[in-house]
């Protein structure tokens, strides 16, 4: 199975082949996490870099599948508190499907 790819800070390497997203959700299906994102537009440098009301609405959930591994390496790498939800969270993917 080809997994997807996420990071939970903004990646310096090949800027334009990852997406920012907003965690939706976090499950587990058939032994690999599951993550949901919704893409929103890059960080605006004219409102101090944050999104607009109208940034989620830039496109539709995207599945993405990890492994259980990359999940929780991710999720402990967000701005978060231990047992924190990770739903809210801005993070960059790119889908690779399989």
């Amino acid at each position: 199975m080809n997994h997807d790819r996420v990071h939970a800070r903004e990646p310096s390497h090949h800027v334009d082949r990852w997406t920012a997203g907003v965690v939706e959700s976090i499950g587990e299906r058939d032994g690999h996490a599951v993550v949901t994102v919704r893409p929103v537009a890059p960080d605006r440098k004219e409102n101090g870099g944050a999104e607009t009301a109208d940034d989620g609405e830039r496109g539709e959930s995207v599945e993405l599948t990890l492994t259980l591994a990359v999940r929780d390496l991710f999720v402990s790498r967000l701005p978060i508190d231990d047992g924190e939800s990770p739903v809210g969270e801005r993070v960059w993917y790119r889908k690779r499907g399989g």
